[in-house]
């Protein structure tokens, strides 16, 4: 569990429970060539690809793959389903926000994502220095150490020996 402020993040490696809402899907998305993952960095702020389910979405892996091409123009391919974060906020009922893996299959040319107009840079950097990275504190922890294992045993990519870190503009 973390906290920040009053708002609680509780990490668990299970499906989502039934009735509880799925705010957010975001994706660790590794790039086979450099075994490095893709860290949207928004002039200094950090954020995993992916964002809200919407209702065109066919499912969690469709939230994801549309919203990694909108903000990062980065093609996935195969996905795995990691786990989700339930977070707990004074005033509203609990939510859940869901992790996925996924391998890039394709970069292409940055452009502005069409919800804001923002262009994001695209940092890669290994699973181990994610976290802190994002800032996201032990959650983030142990949603990387869960990437990090299906990305080796799903797909063969050896993540424990990354290229150094850089950005892919």
């Amino acid at each position: 569990m973390a906290a920040v402020g009053e708002v609680q993040y509780w990490w668990h490696e299970a499906p989502v429970p039934v009735g509880l809402e799925v705010t957010q899907v975001y994706g660790y998305l590794v790039c086979p060539a450099t075994c490095r993952v893709l860290v949207q960095d928004d002039d200094g702020v950090f954020n995993l690809p992916g964002g809200t389910p919407e209702p065109e979405d066919a499912d969690l892996v469709a939230t994801l793959v549309r919203e990694a091409f909108e903000e990062n123009q980065v093609r996935v391919g195969a996905t795995a389903y990691l786990g989700y974060q339930e977070v707990h906020r004074p005033g509203r009922a609990r939510y859940a926000q869901v992790r996925m893996a996924g391998v890039i299959e394709e970069f292409a040319a940055r452009a502005p994502d069409p919800d804001g107009g923002r262009i994001y840079r695209r940092l890669m950097t290994s699973l181990d220095a994610a976290p802190d990275v994002l800032g996201w504190g032990e959650p983030a922890v142990a949603q990387a150490r869960a990437a990090s294992r299906v990305a080796w045993r799903e797909w063969g990519l050896p993540v424990d020996a990354p290229a150094p870190s850089g950005y892919a503009d």
